[in-house]
């Protein structure tokens, strides 16, 4: 590559950086989904818009797995162990049985509606069986639903690439016979133990490495963190184990240990995670073909509507039968059963492979991605509000933010009180908050002051605490009280507790 090539190269690819970050900030306030116009500029940009020449499906999938990688890293970083450590149990069944009774469900769906043989409509069904890491972070995280929803959804979605990419394999190269459910059942074991194995043993190490290990720049602990999930992914996946899973489990464990530059390794594993999303959904826009799309429209609204309204709602039901998981949230769940980059990075597997129809699967996939999050993810806040998972006096009363002070050992937190919150009226020193937590500034109308004991609080305002990690749990705990009941919350029996009982939905008995 001559220098002229290699700054076209760079002039191209900034360019397209650019226009994907202003389109993330255009599906925000929209509300839709950021990867559906991530797609829409590798479309744009694709042969049949700006001319950009890309259809080499095993490149796309070499980098579209390396990115996934780098997503579950970020996405262990980022969730809290305490959110999901009572989920394990349900979030796996949902990973590995809810994956093997959505294929099934699917694959008989495209069988009989599509008339597909069954290897290419089994291979359909693995390919979306799985919710997707990257679309549940993004518009899971940004709604007010109670820890135990969130938390079984995300982790789900952390676990179930794993069963899902090994299927998707499996099926692949098969040429003849479709393989018995022994050795499909031995193969998965195998790489989901060695995958969770690696993953586990390596963030273990890094996090005691990390602990011990003085670095000369603080840019560096970021750096070394997720390097160390990506260690666990190549690892796994040299001893043909599931790196997916041991790049989720490693950025789990180093997430959730006590390693110093907490808030800068956590903003550098988003700004990573933000670009492989990114580099991902430009690249599967680019390799599809959108003159070859249309006859896929059909057929992905068939195979879509089964998926969301038989084969999700099935998994769930009967996976989570088991668990106390209430029936609103259960229809919630199977409702947010989102896709996005996996299953079309997992139709280019086949398409290697020599799959004959492997190259229409892509398309169906592609259209189904599209179509269905478009109705899915805006619809999200709607469901979860009939549902009563979501309501703003009260899930959302106060909203916290954290940044960990790492030299002061404290957290800062920046508290907003909605209109219903009963801590409009609250004068600060009742507040009783555990010391040594304490309001510093109020920001009200636009313009700060500087809160004395005295200071009574307003619908509005926003507050800056500073606490330490010890106390943060407690402080949050009273004002979520405070915010139910107010002043004398206590005497109502009301301690803060994160998932108040649901409320009746809207228009029920």
């Amino acid at each position: 590559m001559t220098l002229a090539e290699l700054y076209l190269t760079l002039l191209i690819g900034g360019t397209v950086l650019l226009a994907s970050i202003a389109a993330a900030r255009t599906a925000h306030r929209v509300g839709l989904p950021s990867l559906l116009l991530f797609l829409a500029v590798g479309v744009i940009a694709g042969e049949d818009g700006l001319g950009l020449q890309f259809d080499d499906a095993q490149l796309a999938q070499a980098l579209g797995t390396a990115a996934l990688a780098v997503i579950l890293v970020e996405g262990g970083l980022t969730t809290q162990w305490s959110d999901v450590r009572r989920l394990l149990a349900p979030a796996g069944v949902l990973a590995t049985a809810g994956v093997a009774v959505s294929v099934v469900v699917t694959a008989a769906g495209a069988h009989w509606l599509l008339g597909m043989d069954w290897r290419l409509a089994v291979l359909l069904g693995a390919i979306v069986s799985s919710t997707d890491a990257a679309a549940v972070f993004a518009v899971l995280r940004a709604l007010p639903l109670p820890k135990k929803v969130t938390g079984l959804v995300e982790a789900e979605s952390g676990f179930n690439d794993a069963p899902t990419i090994i299927l998707v394999l499996i099926f692949s190269a098969t040429t003849t016979e479709m393989p018995g459910p022994l050795p499909i059942l031995g193969d998965l074991f195998y790489q989901l133990a060695v995958g969770g194995t690696f993953g586990l043993v390596t963030g273990v190490l890094g996090a005691a490495a990390l602990r011990h290990i003085a670095l000369p720049a603080t840019g560096l602990y970021p750096l070394a963190t997720v390097a160390f999930g990506i260690i666990a992914f190549a690892a796994a996946g040299t001893v043909n184990a599931s790196g997916i899973i041991a790049a989720y489990l490693s950025g789990l464990v180093l997430g959730n240990a006590d390693l110093p530059h907490r808030a800068a390794t956590r903003s550098f594993a988003e700004g990573t995670g933000w670009l492989a999303q990114i580099g991902l959904f430009v690249m599967l826009g680019l390799l599809v073909d959108p003159s070859e799309l249309a006859s896929a429209i059909l057929p992905a609204l068939i195979i879509g509507s089964v998926l969301l309204l038989a084969a999700r709602p099935v998994s769930v039901l009967v996976c989570l039968l088991p668990f106390r998981v209430s029936w609103r949230e259960q229809a919630f769940i199977s409702w947010a059963g989102l896709r996005g980059a996996v299953p079309i990075v997992l139709a280019t597997f086949p398409i290697v492979a020599g799959v004959a129809g492997a190259r229409d699967v892509l398309n169906i996939v592609f259209v189904l991605v599209v179509l269905f999050t478009l109705i899915q993810g805006p619809a999200l806040p709607a469901i979860a509000r009939r549902l009563g998972l979501a309501r703003t006096g009260a899930l959302r009363e106060i909203e916290v933010e954290t940044a960990p002070l790492d030299v002061l050992d404290a957290d800062l937190l920046t508290v907003t009180i909605p209109p219903e919150s009963r801590l409009h009226g609250v004068a600060v020193f009742e507040l009783r908050l555990p010391p040594p937590t304490v309001v510093t500034l109020i920001v009200r109308d636009g313009t700060t002051l500087t809160p004395d004991r005295d200071t009574v609080l307003r619908a509005g305002d926003e507050l800056l605490l500073v606490t330490t990690p010890k106390t943060r749990e407690a402080a949050e705990r009273r004002l979520r009280a405070i915010g139910r009941r107010g002043r004398l919350a206590r005497w109502h029996g009301e301690y803060g507790s994160p998932e108040p009982a649901p409320a009746t939905p809207a228009g029920a008995e």
